[in-house]
């Protein structure tokens, strides 16, 4: 990957691996479910090659990274506590931040917590959601969309883990990934991710057989258990976050979504990014970008227009 450097770090009592390129100003890129580091080879590319330091871990349970066994141990606190074990490495005070999905999420309580460490952020996918106090999210969750919504069905350890196993980690790689079904994504019982062995799946033009060869080869090796337990953790994060109930989030971001993301095309979820409540929760919240005909993976999917975004924000400041 064209001088992409990797190494090992030592962070809040795991083992984590990093990928990263460049000399300048950090730009830290958290990657979400089911991916790796690897899914930011086109930003640390490009960006590395405008004056900055790319820096793209495996999260805690990914890649190379340790994967603790403990559900308790995927926690907002012990991510963000790795994030910034990770920036202290690189002897910063403050990185440019740029996060999707679940590193979105973990993007934001970095944000939350630890606001002095981040200069800016670029958050694709996923906005801000603040803590609702009056109930439990999966409990939530399950209210407004049923048992079969994905973070209600990736609840129990084992058994979606059984479900990838009997389909294979390439094949429902394969089907998250080319997914371009509007949310809120949901899981029938008898078959979660809707395989069909007599039906191929076809790649999107934009992710190649030797991209879904890497994510597998990973996945195999490491299992999605640690992946997985970010949900697992859902509710624990909610009762760990108490003490940030109605807090701002009170750092400079721009965030981008594709139209056909299904997130953004969750219930209730447009009309809180340009209602103006997002704006409320995140004052600083400099520009909204919707990509139109674009799916969830948006930083691959339009990796050249992404990389000008960041650019484009993050220069300024």
């Amino acid at each position: 990957m064209e001088g992409i450097r990797h190494k090992m770090v030592n962070v809040n009592g795991i083992s984590m691996h990093v990928a990263e390129k460049g000399e300048g100003p950090v730009i830290l890129f958290l990657h979400g479910f089911p991916e790796l580091w690897y899914t930011w080879r086109h930003q640390i590319l490009a960006l590395s090659s405008l004056g900055y330091h790319a820096v793209a871990p495996d999260l805690r349970g990914y890649g190379d990274t340790e994967a603790p066994t403990a559900i308790t141990s995927y926690s907002c606190m012990h991510i963000v506590g790795d994030l910034v074990a990770l920036i202290d490495s690189l002897g910063v005070e403050q990185v440019f931040l740029v996060a999707h999905d679940w590193g979105a999420i973990i993007g934001w309580y970095l944000c939350l917590f630890r606001p002095d460490r981040v200069k800016a952020f670029v958050c694709l996918s996923v906005p801000f959601m603040p803590r609702k106090p009056q109930m439990k999210p999966v409990e939530s969750m399950r209210l407004f969309f049923g048992d079969d919504y994905y973070i209600c069905r990736f609840q129990e350890p084992g058994k979606i883990e059984a479900e990838i196993a009997r389909y294979g980690a390439s094949n429902v790689l394969k089907k998250i990934i080319s997914s371009r079904k509007p949310g809120p994504p949901c899981m029938p019982k008898d078959n979660a991710f809707g395989i069909k062995p007599d039906t191929p799946i076809t790649l999107p033009s934009w992710f190649s057989e030797e991209n879904l060869s890497y994510y597998a080869n990973k996945f195999n090796k490491k299992g999605f258990t640690g992946a997985l337990n970010y949900y697992r953790a859902f509710d624990l994060n909610w009762e760990q976050t108490a003490p940030w109930t109605n807090t701002q989030v009170k750092v400079p971001v721009k965030f981008i979504v594709g139209d056909l993301d299904s997130v953004y095309t969750t219930p209730g979820m447009k009309e809180y990014v340009n209602g103006g409540d997002f704006k409320r929760d995140a004052p600083m919240l400099d520009e909204v970008v919707i990509m139109e005909g674009v799916g969830h993976f948006i930083n691959q999917e339009r990796a050249d227009e992404i990389n000008s975004h960041i650019h484009d924000f993050i220069k300024s400041f």
